[in-house]
C-alpha cells in the first residue's frame, strides 16, 4: 500500500518526504525539482513495541512501515498537459491515498523569501487548484470511458453494463465539480466498479499542512482555514512544520526531546502523521514477540486469521490450524505470556476470526 504526496510546486512536499524518510530527495525553492516520484519506506511509530519488549525480552524490534511516494508539484492545467501535468496525473493514479501538502505559511519579512508557483499564500485557493485538475482528469476518463462501456453492454457483457451505470451516476457529481468520493449510497458491485476506473478523486485524502516555525501547532489563522475545509468534508488534517521536522532529524535524541519540549511537542509531528497515513490507508498492525525480534506485521482492517499469517508467510496462510492470540493490554496485566494462558485469556482463534487492532499473535499451521 502507498500514499501519495501531493500538492502544488514549492508547498514542502520533498522537504516532508525527506524528513519522514531520510531518503535525502532533492528539496529545491524553484518549481518542478521533482520529476520523477521518489520512492522511500517510513516506519510507523508505534510505542506498543516497548510495550511488548517490556516483558518479551528480544534481541530487536521490527516496526511496521509505509511506503511514499513524492510526486511532483501539480500545477493549474495539468489535467491539460500543463507542467507535464499528465505524466505527473498518472504517478497519482499508481497510489492507494493521497496526503495534499497545504502551505500554510508566509515567508519571514527579512528570512528566506520561498517562491509561490501563484505569487501568494492562499490555502484553498492552492487545496480548489489541485482538487479541479484531479476533476477534470477523472471527468475526461469517464467520458471516454462512457461510448466503449455502452458498447460493450449492448453485446450483454454484464462488468461493461455495470461500468456504465457508475459512470452516469459519476458524470453529474464531476461535473458539478465534486470528487468521486462523495458518491454515496453505492452497492459493493457498484463501488467495485468505481474501484475499477482508477478515478484521482475517489482516493482517500489527509491535508497535511506545512506550518511555520511560529505556528508549530498549526493554530494560526491560515491553518485554521484549512482546518476548516476539512472538517466541512470530513477530513483529517496534520500540522507539520516540515523545516523543523527536518532539524529533528539531524539531532541528537536529548537535543530532539529539548527542542520539542521548546515548541509544546510531545513527539516530532511526523510520527503523528505516519500513524494518520496507516489509518487513511485503512491499515492496522498486529505482533509476533519472540526471542530473535517483536515485529509489527500491516493488514488491512477487517482481515481475518488466515490473512494475517499469509503476510508472514504465503504457507502460513495455505496451511492455516488456528491462532493463539492475546492483546498487548493482557500483557501488560499479567506480565507474562504462561500468566496469561493460565488467566483463560489466551484465546484460541479459528479461520473466521477478525483480526483487531494490537493483536499478539502465535500461529499454528501444517
Amino acid at each position: 500500500m502507498e500514499a501519495g504526496i501531493v500538492g502544488l510546486p514549492n508547498v514542502g512536499k520533498s522537504t516532508l518526504f525527506n524528513a519522514l524518510t531520510r531518503a535525502g530527495a532533492l528539496a529545491a525553492n524553484y518549481p518542478f525539482a521533482t520529476i520523477e516520484p521518489n520512492v522511500g519506506v517510513v516506519a510507523i511509530p508505534d510505542p506498543r513495541l516497548e510495550l511488548i519488549r517490556g516483558y518479551v525480552s528480544s534481541e530487536k524490534i521490527v516496526p511496521a512501515v509505509l511506503r511514499l511516494v513524492d510526486i511532483a508539484g501539480i500545477v493549474r492545467g495539468a489535467s491539460e498537459g500543463e507542467g507535464l501535468g499528465n505524466k505527473f496525473l498518472s504517478h497519482i493514479r499508481e497510489v492507494d491515498a493521497i496526503l495534499h501538502v497545504v502551505r500554510c505559511f508566509e515567508s519571514p519579512p527579512g528570512g528566506e523569501q520561498v517562491l509561490h508557483v501563484e505569487n501568494s499564500v492562499d490555502p484553498i485557493r492552492d487545496i480548489d487548484t489541485i482538487d479541479t485538475e484531479l476533476m477534470l482528469a477523472d471527468l475526461q476518463l469517464v467520458e471516454a470511458a462512457l461510448p466503449k462501456a455502452e458498447r460493450a453492454a449492448k453485446g450483454g457483457d454484464k462488468e461493461s453494463a455495470l461500468r456504465v451505470a457508475v459512470i452516469r451516476k459519476l458524470l453529474p457529481l464531476l461535473e458539478a465539480g465534486k470528487p468521486a468520493r462523495a458518491l454515496k449510497g453505492l452497492t459493493a458491485e457498484e463501488q467495485r466498479g468505481v474501484d475499477l476506473l482508477g478515478l484521482l478523486t475517489a482516493k482517500p485524502v489527509l491535508y497535511v499542512m506545512n506550518v511555520g516555525e511560529d505556528d508549530v501547532l498549526g493554530k494560526g489563522e491560515l491553518a485554521g482555514r484549512v482546518r476548516a475545509r476539512a472538517a466541512a468534508e470530513g477530513m483529517e488534517v496534520v500540522p507539520v512544520c516540515a523545516k523543523i521536522e527536518s532539524e529533528l532529524g539531524e539531532l541528537p535524541e536529548a537535543d530532539r526531546m529539548e527542542l520539542l519540549g521548546s515548541l509544546g511537542m510531545e513527539e516530532p509531528a511526523l510520527a503523528t502523521l505516519a500513524r494518520a497515513a496507516y489509518r487513511l490507508l485503512g491499515l492496522q498492525s498486529f505482533y509476533t514477540a519472540g526471542p530473535k525480534e517483536i515485529r509489527a506485521w500491516t493488514i488491512p482492517v477487517g482481515a481475518t486469521a488466515p490473512q494475517a499469517a499469509g503476510v508472514i508467510h504465503t504457507d502460513f496462510e495455505k496451511g492455516f490450524i488456528r491462532s493463539e492470540t492475546y492483546g498487548v493490554d493482557d500483557l501488560v496485566a499479567l506480565k507474562t505470556e504462561k500468566a496469561i494462558r493460565d488467566a483463560g485469556r489466551m484465546r484460541t482463534e479459528g479461520r473466521s476470526y477478525v483480526m483487531r487492532d494490537g493483536d499478539v499473535c502465535h500461529f499454528l499451521f501444517n
